[in-house]
């Protein structure tokens, strides 16, 4: 099976900028130690610093809804209650991998 790309956009409230930035930053370490993690990176937009992404990479879509269940996620989640406007999730599949499995 291929593995999952996860596209993670994340807008915090105009004047709660930097304290999301700040747990989701929290989360990184802590996500990349996890099983099937390949990459957990965080971007912030240069043009509007309230839009952050996370590009995620893991082994399996299985290993990642481990990751969606993890008490951090919870935790996150909690703490910025009220303080990101908009959060949109994309899983994904490379194209290349699709024609490999094919």
């Amino acid at each position: 099976m291929a593995n999952l790309t996860i596209v993670a956009h994340i807008r915090a409230r105009k004047d709660q900028i930097d304290f999301v930035k700040s747990e989701l930053e929290k989360l990184i370490p802590i996500t990349r130690a996890e099983p099937g993690c390949i990459n957990y990176d965080l971007h912030q937009d240069n043009e509007d610093p309230a839009h952050f992404v996370f590009y995620e990479n893991w082994e399996s879509r299985d290993l990642w809804q481990t990751h969606m269940n993890n008490q951090h996620l919870k935790d996150y989640m909690a703490n910025t209650e009220g303080a990101v406007e908009e959060f949109t999730l994309y899983e994904m599949t490379h194209t290349e991998q699709q024609r490999a499995t094919q």
